[in-house]
This record gives C-alpha cells, structure tokens and sequence, in this order.
C-alpha cells in the first residue's frame, strides 16, 4: 500500500525546496486556467503534495502562474517550473495543512485499486469551480464541506463528520445517501440522476 515519505532533496536539484515528497504516478483528470486566462483539459501525470506534473496542450511560460481544478482533489494554484514534450511541471502553493490534506487524497487515489474501492463511473465526473456546500442531515443539522468531484449519480464531499453508510442526506437541493466513507470524507449517491442543470451552481 503506498503511503507517502518525505524525501531529502540535494542541494543540487533544481526544483525548488518546496518539494519534500516524491512524486507518485496517478491518472487524475481536470482543467486548468494559465494567466492568459485561456482553459485547457488536463492529465496528471505524477504529483506530490508539492509539485504536480501536468500532460497538456496549454503552453505556460515559465514562471507563470496557472490554478487548475482536478477531479477528486479540487482546486490547485503554482507556478510553472519547467515545460516537457507534452506539458508542464507546476510548484503547488499551498499551506502546511493544505499538503497534508493532499498528502492524504493522493494516498487515497494510489491505493484505489488495491484497497478494492468501486470506480463508480457511471457517469463522467466533473469539476466543480464551486466547491464550498453544505450538507443537511434528515433531522435538520447543516454541516459545511467542501465538494471534490461531482457527476450526475453522486458526490465526493470533503467533511469533518462521517455520517453512517446509508445516512440520507442533502447536498444543495439534491437528495441522496451515503455509499462510502474515505480518508477525507464520504461519498454521496443521489437518490435519481441528476439533469446537468442541476449542478450549474457548483459548475
């Protein structure tokens, strides 16, 4: 099972001090914004919980600042370091707390397949640009969480508390249950497939 190890980077290396992790190879999709404010599709190729390596056809500069919005993990802003044949390596600018959360969603992502966890990809998952919500118990309680990958048949929520498998909920005006807890919160299984309109205030 993969865990994440700080490393000790040489004084030699050229990337900046900011990276103290290894990098691990997973295939997470998004979008990313570059300062011209043009978008482009996007493929992580390898991150850590400082620095991410992006397949794209967007050519940044570099030095230029880009913030990019990744399924299962949200949004991400750096600083391009360097450009490869088919993309580009990205410092990320995040607090001590913020790399520990990514530390923990990639561990997640790695062990995926050897932890048996379902894909549930019915249907495609998108990137909120809107991910701040809030989720209703039955019994009225509200709780704050954050929304880290969106599709029409369910939610992957970034929350404190850890309603039991089965808890119907509400997330916005959409009804649904909890199917699945993980590292950093649980999964919701909306009640019906939800109509694309249904997810503009998140999108």
């Amino acid at each position: 099972m993969y865990s994440f190890q700080p490393v000790h980077t040489p004084s030699t290396q050229t990337i900046p001090a900011q990276r103290t992790f290894q990098r691990v190879s997973v295939n997470v999709a998004g979008r990313l914004m570059l300062a011209t404010q043009e978008e482009f599709p996007c493929t992580v190729v390898d991150m850590s919980p400082g620095d991410v390596a992006f397949a794209c056809v967007g050519r940044p500069a570099v030095g230029e600042r880009v913030i990019a919005y990744l399924d299962h993990i949200g949004r991400l802003e750096g600083t391009v370091l360097n450009l490869s044949a088919n993309g580009f390596l990205m410092s990320i600018n995040a607090t001590d707390r913020k790399r520990e959360k990514l530390a923990a969603q990639l561990t997640w992502i790695a062990n995926k397949h050897e932890l048996g966890l379902p894909e549930d990809r019915r249907h495609d998952r998108l990137t909120p640009r809107n991910t701040r919500a809030e989720i209703t118990l039955d019994d009225g309680r509200r709780y704050a969480c954050r929304i880290m990958d969106l599709s029409l048949s369910g939610a992957a929520i970034d929350i404190d508390i850890r309603p039991a498998i089965g808890t119907p909920v509400r997330l916005g005006n959409m009804r649904g249950r909890v199917v699945r807890h993980f590292m950093e919160g649980v999964a919701v299984e909306f009640n019906s497939v939800q109509p694309r309109e249904a997810l503009t205030e998140f999108l």
